[in-house]
């Protein structure tokens, strides 16, 4: 598989609610995917929670699941440090593996969606 974008995205839900990897997979599942559709989750705390394995196909981003890994920050808007810290870590981590990948948001690939609420592209490059 060739990857060619890194995705980050948000839960859409408050940030402060406790929402997990395994509530992803679950709605998911609710929602007629075969599970979490991310292959990683990075909670308020900083922790990177595993989704999908690399390997299996996301379900993240119309149209280019199938070249593309899609990590989930859980919150709506703001995202605090420790959250920027591992997804900045994580993305250094994914382009040693995939190193021809772009890194946008979800709104970048799907122009009908706000999400994750912040400009990822320039965040990469300035932040």
């Amino acid at each position: 598989m060739t990857i060619k974008h890194i995705v980050v995205h948000c839960s859409d839900s408050p940030s402060d609610r406790g929402d997990t990897a395994k509530d992803i997979h679950r709605w998911h599942q609710e929602r007629g995917f075969d599970g979490i559709g991310y292959h990683a989750v990075i909670l308020p705390t900083g922790e990177i929670e595993q989704g999908r394995p690399h390997y299996w196909k996301g379900a993240h981003v119309k149209g280019h699941n199938h070249d593309s890994i899609g990590i989930c920050l859980i919150g709506q808007i703001h995202f605090n440090d420790e959250q920027k810290a591992a997804l900045r870590d994580l993305i250094h981590e994914l382009l040693r593996k995939y190193p021809k990948a772009d890194v946008v948001g979800h709104c970048d690939l799907d122009p009908k969606k706000t999400c994750p609420n912040f400009d990822v592209k320039d965040w990469w490059l300035h932040g």
